[in-house]
């Protein structure tokens, strides 16, 4: 864990009270960088603790460590060839559950996708197999909208959507699009201004998904009508499929929009953070 003895870093541990500033900066200084190896003696001292200034301490450094390391995990997930849509979703995932395994998230769905794999037909045609995907997920699995509490943080954060079957426009199309991409279905995001939507597009066939209305198919003439609507002027991205980058930032958009709505502006920043980091 550290050069550091257990005897030493109890002492380190008794300073993050002290009333001289220099030195709580200096102790808090010193235990960040011993990394997050640390973390679990700080949960135990935590624990242990009956002073309320210390724990209150110790909260803010495992926070600040587990941050650290959630953005040194984005940043390589930003710097990697494949830019892998769940393993990004799942560094997103662990702001608010810093305990939550990959593995975990991956189990959850495969299961998922499993359940989608015993019903599809190879040889049906894609309105068919999209039919398919949309009865499995909303029917038997019920998926469906969170219009209750539309503005959750819980909706941009995938292992909550998947205990709770309610998510967003984007975290619902997240996991459609996760389940497609393993059938092998020529199934992408697009961006459009206030919903997320997916396309199915092959050389011979395009059309459109609303997951967030339980796996409508639309045209592209319905986009150009939504645009109209909203006064918009329509653009190539509007119609094409996106890159899993922009998934994941519009992912962090809506979370800092989230805690912007209560109030929590430290997080809020944390979240602009993240969002520049994904934009370097």
């Amino acid at each position: 864990m550290s050069t550091l003895t257990t005897g030493e870093l109890n002492a380190l541990v008794s300073l993050l009270d002290d009333t001289d500033d220099e030195v709580r900066n200096h102790v808090r200084e010193r235990i960040i960088s011993l990394g997050t190896e640390i973390i679990p003696f700080l949960e135990k001292k935590w624990e242990n603790s009956f002073n309320p200034e210390i724990q209150k301490e110790i909260e803010e450094l495992v926070h600040d460590l587990q941050f650290s390391l959630l953005k040194r995990r984005l940043t390589e997930w930003r710097d990697s060839e494949d830019r892998d849509l769940l393993t990004g979703l799942w560094i997103i995932n662990t702001y608010q559950y810093p305990d939550l395994e990959y593995e975990k998230l991956n189990a959850e769905m495969h299961q998922i996708y499993f359940e989608v794999w015993t019903a599809f037909k190879n040889d049906l045609p894609p309105y068919d197999q999209v039919r398919i995907i949309n009865n499995v997920l909303f029917n038997t699995l019920r998926f469906s909208a969170n219009t209750k509490n539309f503005h959750s943080p819980a909706n941009s954060m995938l292992s909550a959507v998947l205990d709770s079957k309610r998510g967003n426009p984007l975290s619902l199309c997240a996991i459609y699009l996760l389940v497609a991409k393993k059938l092998g279905l020529p199934i992408y995001g697009v961006n459009l201004p206030n919903l997320f939507v997916l396309t199915y597009k092959s050389a011979e066939l395009t059309f459109y998904i609303n997951a967030f209305n339980k796996g409508l198919i639309f045209s592209k003439q319905d986009i150009f009508n939504y645009l109209e609507h909203l006064k918009l002027e329509p653009k190539d991205e509007y119609f094409e499929p996106c890159a899993y980058l922009q998934i994941l930032l519009r992912t962090l958009r809506n979370l800092g929009n989230s805690f912007e709505k209560l109030g929590e502006m430290e997080k809020v920043e944390e979240v602009k953070e993240m969002i520049s980091i994904l934009e370097a």
